[in-house]
């Protein structure tokens, strides 16, 4: 006779909810979440060639920079502050007398950098970052000198004209353990 009606309900979840549910979390995780960038420093490496011997370079030439694991820093053997390398790395590059102990022409010197595994990232940083500023001024004063511009205001080939005459030549030896000189 009469049907009897199931009073069960009705056991499906409406997909259109759960979806909703699911993009609010996805939202809520990306706005909460930081996401990390990776950083370091930015350096344009030489094409590697295989098998071609390295060129011995005369010792004149090379500004040996050094930091032990007690983050003490070391120029030429003598102990330096930081504030004092870019100056120094400068009169070095430049050799504005001449000495026969320096490299003979701006193009010719390389400095090279070598550190203790126990360096602090933040001293390896702060002597490369002075190294660098060296360099950035050596160009500075040179596009000034020669076309009365600042450097970053000049032509890309009048850039790599300065660059050819005073070039980024900064050798990074592998790190070592090195004894702590006091």
């Amino acid at each position: 006779m009469f049907k009897k009606q199931d009073r069960r309900q009705d056991n499906r979840v409406n997909a259109g909810s759960m979806a909703d549910i699911a993009f609010l979390l996805l939202i809520f995780f990306l706005v909460t979440t930081t996401i990390l960038v990776d950083t370091g420093i930015a350096v344009r490496l030489p094409v590697w060639v295989d098998n071609v011997p390295p060129k011995p370079i005369p010792e004149r030439n090379v500004l040996k920079i050094r930091i032990n694991a007690l983050n003490e820093l070391f120029v030429e053997n003598g102990r330096a502050e930081t504030d004092e390398l870019r100056s120094r790395a400068k009169a070095f590059i430049l050799n504005p007398g001449a000495l026969p102990t320096r490299p003979s022409a701006p193009n010719k010197a390389v400095i090279s950098l070598q550190h203790d595994r126990g360096t602090s990232y933040q001293v390896y940083l702060e002597v490369y970052n002075e190294l660098m500023a060296a360099y950035h001024e050596l160009w500075e004063d040179e596009a000034l000198r020669q076309f009365q511009v600042p450097y970053q205001r000049l032509s890309a080939s009048r850039q790599q004209r300065i660059r050819a005459e005073i070039p980024l030549v900064i050798s990074e030896a592998e790190p070592v353990e090195m004894i702590a000189k006091e």
